[in-house]
């Protein structure tokens, strides 16, 4: 017999029952959320977190102001702008980690698109970019996506769209928010909830693998659970 037969097949009910029998201390949940809020830079969220929760954060709120102004120039395309405070925090950021500045100036170039200034992007792909493509790969093919938005009317609408996407700038500010915290010695350059999740991910693509029949979760920001 081998180890598919052998397994014990659980229904949704019966895996909900179990979930439900679980005791997760508020205080560990409090902790999750407010190490979110504190590494991802949302200081207000934080400090009314804070009241509501009694939970203390793990650093002084007051030195979120920096990354906080750096995470919201990005978001709102003003990518020349942030790279210009990263260089004032840290000058030797991205001279050291140069796949994260090529993400700033593709970022940048993805900006210039956004705003159909089509002979700009050309031009700043052309004197930045270009070189960096020949010595790398893995930057040549996601340079060649963001070139391929030039080829549409409507770029939101092509096969490179999600290049557009607000979530990609919030990816880009989540990167450097990352590198900055590995600068400045903090403990975690990523939010625990996040790693929680990468883990289940991971968890559950190693089931997927083996055929494996289990109750999976299909919807992540609904802890929507289906059967499998």
């Amino acid at each position: 017999m081998n180890y598919n037969e052998k397994q014990e097949e659980i229904s949704v009910d019966e895996w909900r029952e179990r979930l439900e029998n679980v005791h997760i201390q508020r205080s560990d949940m409090n902790k999750l959320i407010m190490n979110y809020l504190v590494t991802e830079g949302f200081k207000e969220a934080a400090e009314k977190f804070q009241m509501e929760s009694g939970i203390d954060p793990s650093v002084d709120l007051g030195n979120l102001d920096e990354r906080i102004k750096i995470r919201d120039a990005i978001q709102r395309g003003k990518i020349q702008q942030a790279i210009s405070m990263v260089n004032n925090l840290h000058p030797e950021l991205l001279d050291n980690d140069r796949y994260l500045f090529f993400h700033l100036q593709q970022q940048h170039m993805i900006e210039m698109i956004r705003e159909r200034n089509t002979e700009d992007a050309l031009k700043f792909a052309q004197e930045q970019l270009s070189e960096r493509g020949e010595e790398n790969q893995e930057i040549l093919s996601e340079l060649e996506r963001t070139l391929a938005l030039l080829a549409f009317e409507e770029p939101e609408q092509s096969p490179f769209g999600d290049l557009l996407h607000t979530s990609h700038r919030q990816k880009v500010a989540s990167e450097l928010n990352a590198a900055i915290l590995k600068m400045e010695n903090q403990d975690s350059t990523s939010p625990r909830l996040a790693n929680l999740l990468k883990l289940l991910l991971w968890a559950q693509d190693e089931l997927d693998k083996k055929k494996i029949k289990y109750p999976k979760m299909t919807d992540l920001s609904r802890g929507t659970i289906g059967e499998k």
